[in-house]
């Protein structure tokens, strides 16, 4: 019997990850609620477990009185000639170990101790999953789509389930059971029933998250992704900074052919990503975040947070973007409020003056038309200017 529990607290251990001593210490407690269940009470039920051998002893700590009428509790007194028979040198007064026979326990007091070992599993499993998942908060984990639970969806992480709300939902992605996707946990909570894990596919960390992964110079700390705006399933903007001038942050994401960028899109279910480059100057980094649609002027108040651009003409739709999407993410992206006027709006505003939109850094030649991705380096989502309409 001792082998085939120790096999048994093996293998609960490997494959709930539950510690045996805490199993033993469930089999403890089940002991003493069956003696309490058998006895009535158990405040004097000692129960000691061998953790190599799995031998086990349960005894009840009895004082000795001189005669059987002199006893007024059998659980708590024994008397002299009882107890001599236990031990030849007790006496009156002593306490003295006696052993309790689990099997003499009724069918009651068994399955209640029964129930205490299995509660207390399922208590210790919770909890281990609870600890395995929380770690995992605010990162992402790949689970298998199972159903539709309404308008939500229910996946399977491995050890537990986690639920997709409607609200973290990409509205243009459709799911089938047995689908693997990766998802960003959001919270994890612990509730009587088990953890509680909510996941999400429209948060903007989810990107920020497969970039980590898929790009080694982001996880070694070289790239940093410095900011990132997303409108889930249409388009993302990231900003990043390279740590090594020697680094191209902009190639490092987008990789050989686009391979790096590629496989997040193709994760994301095609949704466009523009990267570009950091720059700790706000006029630098909102003609960055404009792109691709080439820049005239920027003159940015950093007290304010607003920036007024001017872009060519032909670039105003390309620059504001389809239903205003292009600005809307280059503001988010950069935190400031950004109004873009072409050429023609602004010349006939009154009281314009051309030299108000530039800054000294950019008379001297520095500031160029915005050339960041080299043609055919990046397919996926490109813009072109031949596609400006369109946008």
């Amino acid at each position: 019997m001792n082998k085939e529990l120790m096999e048994a607290l093996d293998m609960l251990e490997k494959e709930k990850e539950i510690s045996k001593e805490t199993l033993f210490e469930a089999i403890e407690s089940s002991l003493l609620k069956a003696c309490e269940n058998h006895f009535g009470k158990a405040d004097n039920v000692h129960v000691e477990i061998d953790r190599e051998t799995c031998d086990f002893l349960v005894y009840a700590e009895k004082e000795v009185v001189k005669k059987a009428e002199d006893v007024e509790d059998n659980c708590l007194q024994i008397s002299l000639e009882d107890a001599k028979e236990i031990s030849p040198k007790a006496k009156v007064g002593d306490m003295i170990h006696v052993e309790i026979r689990s099997k003499e326990f009724g069918r009651i007091a068994t399955q209640n101790a029964k129930n205490v070992i299995l509660q207390k599993i399922r208590e210790e499993e919770r909890s281990v999953i609870y600890n395995q998942y929380s770690e995992k908060e605010k990162d992402i984990v790949t689970g298998v789509v199972q159903r539709y639970v309404g308008k939500n969806i229910s996946i399977n992480l491995g050890k537990a389930d986690a639920m997709l709300s409607e609200s973290e939902q990409v509205k243009s992605e459709v799911f089938r059971p047995t689908e693997r996707i990766k998802v960003y946990v959001l919270e994890v909570k612990n509730t009587p029933k088990g953890p509680r894990i909510n996941v999400s596919r429209t948060h903007p960390e989810l990107v920020k998250r497969l970039f980590e992964s898929e790009v080694t110079e982001i996880k070694d700390g070289t790239v940093e992704i410095r900011s990132i705006a997303r409108e889930a399933g249409s388009r993302t903007k990231i900003a990043v900074w390279s740590n090594n001038p020697n680094v191209d942050a902009v190639g490092a994401c987008v990789g050989m052919n686009g391979a790096r960028v590629n496989a997040i899109v193709e994760e994301l279910r095609g949704e466009k990503i523009d990267i570009v480059n950091w720059d700790d100057n706000p006029g630098n980094l909102i003609q960055n975040a404009l792109s691709p649609a080439k820049i005239v002027a920027v003159f940015a108040d950093p007290d304010e947070k607003t920036a007024k651009v001017v872009v060519p003409d032909y670039q105003l739709s390309l620059a504001i973007g389809k239903e205003g999407q292009n600005a809307r993410l280059a503001a988010r992206l950069t935190g400031y409020k950004i109004d873009i006027k072409s050429e023609t709006q602004a010349k006939d505003a009154p009281g314009f003056r051309y030299e108000d939109y530039m800054d000294d850094e950019y008379e001297d030649g520095e500031y160029e038309e915005y050339e960041e991705y080299e043609e055919g380096a990046y397919e996926e989502g490109e813009y072109s200017e031949d596609a400006s309409d369109e946008e």
